[in-house]
């Protein structure tokens, strides 16, 4: 039907509009049957054109189609989805909310991904094959697999598989490494909550006061966003920079000193964790409320320990 509508616009004059039958659309969109006509219950997909027995859809939902699509790409919820698409039809435009959109989701990096083949990756890190490792790397998302390709991988990030391959030159075991990684994942996680915490309520909190916000306010955020995007790294990387001095300097000290240097009471202190134990609080509490939990059981535990001593000595007098 849509290539009958296509041709008929080439005698002359105004193409006419394109015109599908749900499966036809279901073929341009990528979409299925079934998901097409879960849209219009939903209320996201405009009714089709009623023509005898047949529906009839247009250039319009297989634009909408799409729309959808790409909003779901960027992690939208099909609630979310229809609150902006209600406010386009009511004339209040999709253009900034959009750019926002893109704003966010572009690379909070310079870095690009890169590939490398499985000889090279067993060569990168001792030459042996280490189906384990390689398992982890790919749980972790450090390697992704290519379909259609079993001898390579895309590497999103480089930089981090350099480091890896640095530390496990150094003497640094494979499964230390991915431990490693996975608790700072944690920190860094908590680091990138609270950062966003902090900008949304000194911020952006003026932009979010409409449900979806206005174009103007959303193009005026992503504008912002644009600026602040560098805010957080460079922020961590000198905090980073201050800190390795600090803990460098000392540590050093105290390995080099034939006597340990005194621990103030009030300084805080590192204590390492097993992974799994930084996992199982992720899932109960969340990434960025890990560290609160755990100082938080620590202090109950001691609090109990301490009430149960004071009760001991009181029965042993008694």
């Amino acid at each position: 039907m849509a290539e009958q509508s296509a041709q008929a616009g080439r005698g002359g004059g105004r193409p006419s509009p394109a015109e599908y039958r749900i499966e036809d659309l279901a073929h341009h969109s990528g979409a299925t049957v079934r998901t097409i006509r879960a849209y219009q219950d939903r209320g996201l997909l405009p009714r089709p054109e009623r023509r005898g027995r047949s529906n009839v859809y247009g250039d319009a939902h297989l634009a909408r189609l799409r729309q959808i699509a790409d909003l779901l790409d960027r992690g939208y919820t099909l609630a979310s989805i229809k609150e902006l698409l209600e406010a386009w039809d009511a004339g209040r435009g999709l253009g900034g909310v959009l750019g926002l959109v893109a704003e966010v989701d572009g690379p909070w990096t310079d870095e690009e991904a890169d590939r490398i083949t499985r000889a090279d990756l067993d060569a990168t890190f001792g030459g042996e094959p280490d189906e384990e490792a390689v398992r982890e790397a790919i749980e972790l998302g450090v390697l992704e697999r290519i379909p259609g390709r079993d001898d390579e991988f895309l590497v999103p990030s480089p930089q981090e598989l350099a480091v890896a391959a640095e530390l496990h030159a150094a003497g640094v075991p494979l499964t230390a490494i991915s431990g490693h990684l996975r608790e700072l994942r944690v920190q860094v996680e908590h680091i990138a909550s609270r950062f966003l915490e902090f900008t949304t309520e000194h911020v952006f909190a003026r932009y979010l006061e409409h449900r979806p916000p206005t174009d103007a306010d959303a193009a005026e955020a992503a504008t912002m966003v644009r600026r602040l995007r560098p805010l957080a790294q460079q922020t961590v990387d000198a905090e980073l920079a201050r800190a390795m001095r600090i803990f460098a300097t000392r540590h050093l000290r105290h390995h080099l000193s034939a006597e340990p240097a005194p621990v103030r009471d009030d300084e805080p202190r590192q204590v390492a964790l097993p992974a799994g134990t930084i996992r199982a609080v992720q899932e109960l509490v969340g990434a960025e409320n890990v560290s609160a939990f755990i100082a938080t059981a620590a202090e109950r535990e001691v609090q109990k320990r301490s009430l149960d001593s004071l009760a001991s000595n009181k029965l042993e007098k008694t």
